[in-house]
């Protein structure tokens, strides 16, 4: 695990926000409600990402434009680490990008976020600086995500975790309404259940800026 670097200023204008393995743009969304210009990369085509969107491999683009942005977040592919990953037997199918990509954020020198299943934090990959849940925000849904940030998380709290009954779980099969419980209403069934809902970026990113603008004051 990496520990945390200082927050810089970030200028007047509306800051720029990169979002690699964008997919769909769940967390993209979040972060454009938090008062960021976003631009997703991903390797796959992403037909309906709402906003500005780069095919291409996420390393070489951040490698390549990563200074070039105010906040880089990286939603680096979690089969690698995930349970059902291993429950197939076909974890060896799956590369692990978490560190490479990690390397190639930290080398931008610009503050960056990366989210990822809990699993990554069982092992020790990732820090928790941020561990959330749909229940935190109000959503009818259990989805838990964990993310580690070159600043070291702070900042506001969230309530705990509240998994009542007629929760949708992270494993449900695609119905619609799991994309519209998580606000992911643009994306199809497949989108949304590989989807992170917005409120958990439009949170971090609110906290970022608010403490970038204290760091300023």
């Amino acid at each position: 695990m990496t520990q945390p670097a200082p927050l810089r200023r970030v200028p007047a204008r509306r800051p720029r926000l990169l979002d690699l393995c964008c997919g769909a743009g769940g967390l993209s969304m979040g972060y454009h409600r938090a008062g960021f210009d976003v631009t997703g990369v991903d390797i796959a085509p992403q037909p309906r990402y709402p906003f500005t969107f780069v095919q291409t491999d996420a390393i070489e683009y951040v490698r390549a434009h990563g200074h070039e942005y105010d906040l880089i977040h990286g939603s680096w592919p979690c089969e690698h680490y995930a349970r059902v990953t291993r429950w197939r037997g076909n974890q060896d199918d799956h590369p692990d990008l978490l560190a490479p990509g990690r390397d190639a954020m930290q080398a931008t020198g610009r503050p960056w976020v990366i989210e990822n299943v809990p699993e990554t934090v069982w092992n020790g990959i990732l820090r928790p600086d941020y561990l959330l849940c749909g229940t935190q925000f109000g959503l009818n849904i259990r989805r838990h995500r964990a993310f580690e940030t070159s600043w070291g998380g702070g900042g506001d709290l969230v309530p705990p975790c509240w998994h009542h009954k007629g929760l949708l779980a992270f494993e449900h099969k695609g119905e619609r309404a799991y994309g519209d419980a998580m606000g992911c209403t643009w994306m199809s069934n497949l989108e949304a259940r590989k989807a992170v809902p917005p409120a958990y970026s439009h949170w971090i990113g609110t906290q970022f800026l608010a403490n970038t603008t204290e760091a300023a004051a």
